[in-house]
């Protein structure tokens, strides 16, 4: 849900601009090869992606744009920083602890600024023609079209899109005293729930620039601060995110414990009774059950009670790979 509404944020942006968004349907190894003959593609821009499956996605398009003739424009905006650059300042190796991922990013230059907000006047040298039937060929599909049920279904807790985004960047950066002072906020039980400026999705699923963040934080403590350098731990979350793309994207099995190099090869006990009740809520443990409960109803659950309900899975109770976990 939180994808879709995003899709149909950004089209209704376009539409402010004369434009429209198109949602092709279909496998891309299918779907480009017709499309770059259909519209007469010159040109294929996207950005880049670091993760295992996408390069080996994005690699295939990539063959299929060059056999076809059409130029091929990669744009890595999804990360701060040049991961492949951080692995060859590291001996060609990703660093595996966050104080050597600190070290070797002290040493570069600082990220990219972000571009500046598209305006009507570049969409005029890209115009497209908008049939009538737009909506029903190339429209945002509905839950129901991509097969989920929505009866019942209780209103979003996150709602998706750049403009929600945008509105919450904001409301995260009103709290000067945390900039100035770059704490960690204190937790309390209100802390659980879903904050009206967490960020977290959006930077996920690109809805916001994490470099449009890094800039405002940074122009707002030199503000606050008096022209002073921020401090690598204002960025805490943001590079904490870095390390972890660094750390996946030359590994394809980073997400699976066999045949990965850098995770610990442990016996876990497979308990398929025991994973059901975990994943039900059904454990007898009211915190651990109440997490999973708010999981199934809600499809997210804050970072710590995340951590609590893993640790419970894993090392903490039951001994069941945290592989299982995450295919729940």
């Amino acid at each position: 849900r939180f994808l879709l509404q995003s899709l149909e944020d950004l089209d209704n942006s376009l539409r402010k601009l004369n434009s429209r968004l198109f949602v092709v349907r279909g496998q891309p190894t299918d779907v480009f090869p017709r499309l770059f003959k259909e519209w007469g593609v010159t040109r294929l821009t996207f950005e880049y992606d670091s993760e295992p499956f996408g390069k080996e996605r994005d690699a295939a398009i990539v063959k299929l744009a060059k056999e076809a003739g059409v130029e091929v424009v990669i744009e890595n905006s999804h990360t701060l920083y040049d991961l492949d650059r951080i692995i060859e300042l590291n001996g060609h190796k990703p660093p595996l602890t966050y104080k050597r991922f600190q070290a070797i990013i002290s040493r570069m230059e600082l990220p990219k600024k972000p571009v500046s907000t598209v305006m009507s006047q570049q969409m005029e040298t890209c115009k497209v023609d908008i049939q009538e039937n737009h909506d029903d060929v190339y429209g945002v599909p509905s839950l129901e079209e991509l097969g989920f049920p929505t009866d019942g279904l209780a209103p979003a807790v996150w709602q998706g899109g750049e403009t929600e985004a945008l509105a919450r960047l904001d409301k995260h950066l009103e709290r000067k005293a945390w900039v100035a002072n770059y704490e960690r906020p204190r937790m309390n039980a209100n802390s659980l729930l879903a904050s009206p400026t967490g960020l977290s999705p959006y930077l996920r699923f690109g809805c916001l620039s994490c470099r449009l963040f890094y800039y405002r934080l940074w122009e707002l403590y030199k503000k606050v601060k008096r022209n002073s350098m921020p401090p690598l731990s204002l960025y805490g979350q943001l590079l904490w995110r870095e390390f972890f793309y660094t750390a996946a994207t030359n590994n394809p099995k980073f997400d699976r414990m066999e045949g990965n190099p850098i995770c610990i090869q442990i016996p876990w006990d497979k308990n398929p009774e025991a994973l059901a009740k975990w994943a039900e809520g059904k454990t007898g443990f009211p915190w651990i059950d109440a997490i999973m409960t708010q999981l199934r109803q809600e499809g997210w659950i804050h970072h710590l009670a995340r951590h609590a309900v893993a640790c419970f899975l894993t090392r903490g109770d039951l001994w069941i790979s945290w592989e299982s976990g995450v295919r729940v």
